[in-house]
Order: structure tokens, then C-alpha cells, then sequence
């Protein structure tokens, strides 16, 4: 029986073919007999109770200037797919959980959405790591100019950083005696009607800022080490930070002991950890990269894995 893969994204025309990593899930589901259906964001709508979209038969290849070809779009309901892949990037905004409540109707007509709507509204990718204190470095979330800078008292070398950002953007170091403090966090927090989130600072940014892909509540044995670039402490390869794939480290397994089986309980069927030398610092669930890079290096096949877990779940 051929199954049916919905997939919401950004523009495909757009992608970087060597290096993304909803490319590689598409390949697989391809690989694997499923018809794929392709819509962007602004092509979803609820008719009533019934969710559609304006979605187009997407063909995809392995290929770094020739990648896809789309048949033409027709009006359809969500409810004749299998299964929905969410992949759209950050920013997470107004209309990302406008999204979500149409995705939602899909997942209660008996689609399977990944990751689950529901949990995309509630685990913020930075706030959500806070719900492991053993597993991060001191933080704060606030908007209040005068918490946060007790928090850079107390700490003297902090990171400040919004919660709907993604790839590095808006990300400052704030190092003991920064005269530039004040503006940094006044711009952040909009004058104290944005709420932003403050960590200690973690030296071992230098050694790089891990990425541990979670499938199903279990790690990928290897990880992609994102070093910064010179002159910076954003280790975020779209901020020119430099990949280098690693087996997992006794403390690597062991953050992901704590969080995997709360992605299980969660729906969220594939996420990616941050990691900085002990410390989890953020939890990615909305579009997980950097699979492309370790399939590359390890000759691991992460879009099978993936779709092999989706399967099991259907």
C-alpha cells in the first residue's frame, strides 16, 4: 500500500541541497514507495471543521543543482495523508501557532504530524531545556532589565539571546565590566517588553557547540561539533561556525538519557540537543538539521532511521 508524506517547509527552490536535512528525510520517504505532497506555510487554511492545503506531488533527487520537480497544485484535504512532516523554520511566530491549530485538526481527523502540534506550541527550543536543571548551566528568562542584570552580576560573563531566533541571530556575549550592557538589553528586551534568556556563559564554546540528534526518544550515536569561527563564540554553522562529526561522550548519552523519554511522552518524534562541553543548552524540535553531515562522514542513514520510526508509530 502506498503511503502518503505531507511535508510543510519553507521554499524548496530556496534549500541548500548539500546540507539540508528535510531534503534527506524526503529521499527517504522516497526511497521507501511513499508519494510525496509539498506545501509551504501560507498554502494551509481550515474550510470549517476540515483542514486543506494547496499542495503539489513532489519528486526529489539527490542532486546539488537539479533537486526536485513539482506537479501542479490542487486543493486538498490533510485528512488523505498518512503522515504530516512540520519543518517549517523558526521564526516561531504568531502564525507558526496559527499553523500548528490547523496541523492539529489534521492530527485529530488520524494524520500523524511531526513533530506533535501540540508540543511545538508548548516546548519553546530555549525555554523547554530549563525543564532539565541538571542538564544546563544557570539561566534566566525574563524581560525584567533588573533581573537580568543581577544575573550578569552574579555570573560577570553571560549570554544573551531571544527565545524565537534560530541560526545565531541576536546572540551576544556580555563579558565583566561590558559597557555596552545596557543597550544590549534594552534592544533584546525592547525596553523590557520582550521576554529574552540570560545563560552563564560556558567557555568550552571553543571545543563547539554540539548537535545530538534524537530519534524517537534515542540518540544518534554521532554528533556535529559546530566550532565558531574566529573572533566569535556562535558555534551555528549558518554564523560560519565549522561542523566536525564526533561519537557521543559518556555525558553526551547521558543528557540524552534525561530528555529522551520526555520527547517520547511529548510526540516529539525527531529533535536535536545543543550541547556546550556539559551543559544542554537548548532543545531544537521544530527543524532539526545537521544529519546531512553526519550521514556524510559515518555513512549512517538518519532519514531511514527516521522513517522507520514513523512507520513503526503508523
Amino acid at each position: 500500500m502506498t503511503r502518503t508524506l505531507g511535508v510543510v517547509m519553507d521554499s524548496i527552490e530556496s534549500i541548500n541541497p548539500y546540507k539540508d536535512t528535510t531534503l534527506l528525510l524526503l529521499l527517504a520517504a522516497q526511497n521507501r514507495g511513499w508519494e510525496i505532497m509539498y506545501m509551504q506555510q501560507h498554502d494551509l487554511s481550515l474550510e470549517n471543521e476540515n483542514p486543506v492545503a494547496s499542495m503539489s506531488q513532489l519528486r526529489v533527487k539527490d542532486h546539488q543543482t537539479d533537486w526536485f520537480s513539482l506537479g501542479q497544485p490542487k486543493l486538498t484535504s490533510l485528512s488523505d495523508l498518512n503522515v504530516i512532516l512540520m519543518r517549517k523554520d523558526p521564526p516561531f511566530d504568531t502564525e507558526y501557532i496559527y499553523t500548528t491549530y490547523i496541523l492539529e485538526a489534521a492530527e485529530k481527523l488520524g494524520v500523524m504530524v511531526l513533530n506533535k502540534p501540540q508540543s511545538l506550541r508548548g516546548c519553546n527550543e530555549k525555554i523547554f531545556a530549563a525543564s532539565f536543571p541538571q542538564c544546563t548551566p544557570p539561566l534566566l528568562v525574563s524581560r525584567d532589565v533588573g533581573q537580568i542584570k543581577n544575573f550578569y552580576k552574579k555570573h560577570h560573563d553571560i549570554v544573551l539571546k531571544p527565545l524565537d531566533g534560530m541560526g545565531g541571530a541576536s546572540i551576544f556575549k556580555i563579558g565583566k565590566n561590558d559597557l555596552n550592557l545596557n543597550v544590549i538589553i534594552e534592544t533584546l528586551t525592547d525596553n523590557g517588553r520582550r521576554t529574552i534568556m540570560a545563560q552563564k556563559f560556558i567557555p568550552e564554546i571553543k571545543l563547539g557547540d554540539k548537535r545530538i540528534l534524537m530519534i524517537e526518544g534515542e540518540p544518534v550515536p554521532y554528533c556535529l561539533a559546530r566550532i565558531p569561527p574566529e573572533g566569535d563564540i556562535r558555534g551555528n554553522l549558518a554564523a560560519g561556525g565549522k561542523g566536525i562529526v564526533q561519537p557521543l561522550s559518556k555525558n553526551d548519552l547521558w543528557i540524552a538519557s534525561q530528555v529522551g523519554p520526555v520527547l517520547k511522552e511529548k510526540g516529539i518524534l525527531f529533535a536535536g540537543l545543543d550541547v556546550i562541553g556539559c551543559h544542554l543548552t537548548e532543545i531544537n524540535i521544530t527543524s532539526p538539521t545537521c544529519a546531512r553531515e553526519i550521514d556524510r562522514e559515518q555513512h549512517t542513514d538518519i532519514g531511514a532511521q527516521l522513517l522507520a520510526a514513523i512507520e513503526k508509530n503508523l
